[in-house]
């Protein structure tokens, strides 16, 4: 079955629940020697009752594929991960947090580009990713709610709506994802992730570059679109959970998943953030 989710593009092709179990429950061939007739290496087999010898059908594959509980527990120990690492950040005294706060980005960002080209699925990788970005919004937001008290509660709240929105969304088959609208959102996320990259650069030849971050209308618009392209990317994710549980992905391919997750409510969270500071210099 061909993947809709560009993150299926390789690597779970043979990943099928039958390819585990090749050579298992065998017939056995003619001419088998029976119980206590000597075998080919000359050594007499072992008397074994039938009714206590282990039966082959009941070993345990090498194998343990992936759940739904793999993918909520893996999912949610890297969301507290990172709760906890910008927590610690924020309690740091003075502005000490805030000279952290780019050395952890530009970290994050490399080890989430290979995390993601390399599709690996290990904690140690996830983890540090959310441990670094935690770091990260720890400083980020607390500026941000020194600047505009309160702010910080009202953008997790935002974050939480829009995740578990999506969630119900997605569950209820109110939007389903299909090739035509997977790549919809792609094109969407490549066209978003360009305007931000010419805004940055023309910032540095105009006060305010193309104006998609200055906090005037253009600005709230675009940032209501990075949030909508944010929103139906968690479809996405969704998506990938579920296709990789059908197609029968390793038990550790769930920390895959919940680098993606995170990847998404973070962006998704930092937006919200950003458009809600735009409404308090209103």
């Amino acid at each position: 079955m061909p993947s809709k989710n560009p993150a299926f593009s390789r690597g779970f092709g043979n990943a099928g629940p039958g390819q585990q179990y090749a050579g298992w429950g065998n017939a056995p061939q003619h001419g088998a020697p029976q119980y206590g007739a000597p075998t080919q290496y000359g050594a007499p087999a072992p008397q074994q009752d039938a009714y206590t010898a282990p039966s082959p059908y009941g070993t345990t594959p090498a194998t343990r594929y992936m759940t739904m509980d793999d993918v909520v527990t893996k999912t949610g120990l890297s969301f507290l991960v990172t709760v906890l690492a910008a927590a610690a950040t924020w309690a740091i005294p003075g502005d000490a947090g805030l000279g952290l706060a780019l050395p952890a980005v530009l970290v994050a960002f490399v080890l989430g580009l290979v995390i993601a080209f390399k599709q690996i699925a290990n904690p140690v990788a996830t983890l540090s990713y959310g441990a670094l970005y935690g770091v990260a919004l720890g400083a980020i937001s607390e500026v941000f709610n020194n600047l505009y008290p309160g702010i910080v509660v009202q953008a997790l709240i935002g974050t939480f709506g829009v995740f578990a929105g999506m969630l119900v969304v997605y569950k209820t088959g109110a939007i389903r994802v299909t090739p035509k609208l997977t790549r919809w959102i792609v094109g969407a996320l490549i066209g978003v992730l360009a305007l931000i990259v010419v805004n940055l650069v023309a910032s540095f030849f105009t006060p305010g570059g193309l104006g998609l971050r200055d906090g005037g209308p253009l600005a709230i618009g675009f940032s209501l679109l990075v949030i909508g392209v944010a929103a139906f990317t968690l479809l996405l994710d969704f998506d990938m959970a579920d296709e990789a549980i059908r197609r029968g992905a390793p038990a550790k391919f769930a920390w895959y998943v919940a680098f993606g997750l995170l990847v998404t409510v973070i962006w998704l969270y930092i937006e919200i953030l950003r458009l809600l500071s735009y409404f308090q210099d209103e």
